[in-house]
């Protein structure tokens, strides 16, 4: 084998004046939200063991390096193959362009431009360079968004779905004036090895060397064997040791790493006590040190878990362990699937809140029989249901580094807590979130719109909604069925008023001030794709004719849906709802509707269903 090459370099030393490529065997880029989320935590911790927001830029010269691993490349027809390495060189791409926006809000960003693509002769290209990719790549870096849902290439659904996420999952204490100096330290501090190999074989033998030595016991089978060597009795030690194995089988059922998760998010839920501060040379605490469970274990299983006897150890994994993970896993087997008297868990999960399993599990006690616990745990995710609408409609991010301060403080807050107590913590934190102003809606509700960030939230606020009133409307549909990613029934968010200044000029003094208004949310309602499609210039009093025949929100624009349809009628009298017909659709009637969504969704997301729950 030729001599291999290895180079320590930072993120802009790798990504300047260099084009790499990415052979049609490599797997697809398949990071998930969370990979990313770890990946920016990570970055989140380091930075700010020495950031200060006394420093100038040039302090950042002295922080201290973070190493982020090593990537096997090897040169072939004028460019740099990725054998190993993809995902992270992708999400790190995906960051600069991120970056690359936020100088349009943020002064003094090194501009990263010439990290993301070069430009030879006016002829662009991106650095790291994949055809397939092309369209999606520079949609993002020239607009920030890229329409991939249909698209047939899964790494390019991913790439588009992953950066439209990062407005929601950028850590709030990178920003401001934080913001310019991590950056710097990105690209100047962030290091990885690149190993240059001379040929595919030689690329490939490397890899196989690093990555195929030997089988490393996970850290699930180092707690066991910690565990199960402090019990005595050789009975209760095979009896322990094949209680675990059937949980960890359950636990792999539902989803590789299961195990893994389960464990950290019990041990935070009921041991855990302390989290790092978020400022320059904190220290991590329990809840970052569980990361490594199996060794946090061992060193707090008597000051801080109550383990001394050898019964103790084995009641932890023949009773507190199997108690825990039993609700666990149908906690995860709810997120994926819609069933009933669970679905907050499965609206949670689709709003990516995995904080709602470390919550749940807080309060429950051994003593609790089952109706009990599931009435804690409907608590919990109800109160996370209406929390998350809450930051939803009021433009605040709920990613899980920004959120997991303030649950993982409520989790100590309500651990062990019986229902009545639970019931009335979650109610006090709901009354005082700063959220709060005449319920859900807060002061940004008169605004609240569709932007490039908010599409999400109000595709999923529009499903909610569409399901509620025909639920109570007595039909028999559920949320999924208004979501996009149901097969054969993909919904889009329509705009009520085509993108037509012309026909709205007598009330607006400006184009502008005219697209602002056409995208509140009192003037969208969720079709089919193809009808949003055929619809989309025509002119209100045209389209309206055909919204009957759709679902109810979007046929109660028109006067025949309050004809002959008792349901709906009904329905609206009990609720007071303020439905209405509209023959035209102005400003004012655009207004109007915004009114009707803000008291749909206080009635939706009420706390009063806390109380219905105990």
């Amino acid at each position: 084998m030729s001599k291999v090459q290895a180079q320590t370099k930072s993120v802009k030393q790798l990504l300047s004046g260099v084009k790499y490529g990415i052979d049609v065997f490599q797997r697809e880029y398949d990071w998930g939200r969370r990979q990313v989320e770890d990946l920016l935590t990570d970055f989140e911790n380091k930075f700010l063991e020495d950031y200060d927001s006394s420093h100038e830029p040039t302090a950042v010269s002295q922080y201290p390096h973070y190493f982020l691993g090593t990537i096997i490349t090897v040169a072939k027809n004028g460019k740099r193959y990725i054998i190993d390495g993809q995902q992270r060189l992708t999400t790190l791409t995906l960051l600069l362009i991120f970056i690359h926006h936020s100088r349009e809000k943020t002064s003094g960003i090194f501009d990263v431009a010439p990290l993301i693509y070069s430009d030879s002769f006016g002829e662009k290209s991106f650095n790291i360079d994949i055809s397939e990719r092309r369209d999606c790549m520079d949609a993002l870096f020239q607009r920030g968004e890229f329409d991939a849902a249909d698209h047939p290439d899964l790494s390019v659904r991913n790439l588009s779905a992953r950066y439209g996420e990062f407005e929601e999952i950028f850590p709030e204490t990178l920003e401001g004036h934080a913001l310019p100096l991590f950056v710097y330290w990105l690209i100047e501090k962030v290091n990885i090895v690149e190993i240059e190999a001379a040929s595919d074989d030689n690329a490939f033998t490397i890899f196989e060397t690093m990555n195929d030595r030997g089988v490393n016991l996970s850290q699930a089978d180092m707690l066991k064997g910690y565990l199960l060597a402090n019990i005595d009795s050789s009975d209760k030690k095979t009896q322990a040791n094949d209680e675990w194995r059937r949980q960890i089988k359950e636990l792999v059922n539902v989803e590789a790493g299961a195990e893994e998760d389960f464990i950290k998010t019990w041990l935070r839920a009921k041991f855990a006590d302390s989290m790092r501060e978020r400022k320059a040379g904190a220290k991590n605490l329990d809840f970052e040190e569980i990361d490594k469970f199996h060794r946090w274990t061992r060193d707090n299983a008597k000051k801080k878990m109550g383990l001394v006897k050898t019964d103790h150890f084995y009641e932890f994994i023949t009773r507190k362990i199997a108690f825990y993970s039993k609700y666990y896993i149908a906690m995860r087997k709810a997120a994926q699937t819609l069933s009933e008297c669970r679905e907050t868990i499965h609206f949670n999960a689709h709003n990516n809140f995995t904080l709602q399993y470390m919550l749940a599990l807080a309060p429950l006690t051994l003593a609790d029989d089952d109706v009990t616990a599931w009435r804690k745990i409907r608590l919990v995710t109800t109160f996370a249901d209406i929390y998350l609408a809450r930051r939803m409609v009021n433009f605040r991010r709920s990613g899980y580094g920004t959120l997991k301060y303030t649950m993982f403080n409520l989790t100590m807050e309500i651990r062990d807590k019986d229902t009545e107590e639970l019931r009335d913590i979650l109610l006090n934190h709901l009354s005082g979130m700063w959220e709060t102003f005449e319920g859900i809606t807060g002061h940004n509700w008169g605004t609240y719109a569709l932007n490039n960030f908010s599409g999400r939230s109000i595709r999923y606020l529009l499903a909610r909604m569409t399901a509620w009133i025909e639920q109570q409307a007595g039909k028999s549909v559920n949320f999924r069925n208004f979501l996009w990613d149901v097969k054969g029934k993909s919904l889009e968010i329509e705009h009520i008023w085509a993108d037509k200044y012309l026909r709205h000029q007598d009330e607006f003094a400006n184009e502008y001030d005219f697209r602002r208004t056409r995208n509140y949310f009192g003037g969208l309602v969720l079709l089919p794709r193809g009808t949003n499609q055929s619809y989309s210039d025509t002119r209100f009093e045209d389209k309206v004719e055909h919204y009957p025949k759709e679902n109810l929100l979007a046929a109660s624009l028109h006067p025949k849906t309050y004809e002959k349809n008792p349901n709906f009628t009904t329905f609206v009298k009990r609720t007071g709802l303020p439905f209405k017909p509209h023959t035209e659709f102005k400003r004012a009637d655009l207004l109007e509707r915004q009114e009707l969504y803000r008291q749909i969704c206080e009635q939706i997301w009420n706390p009063d269903r806390l109380l219905a729950n105990n």
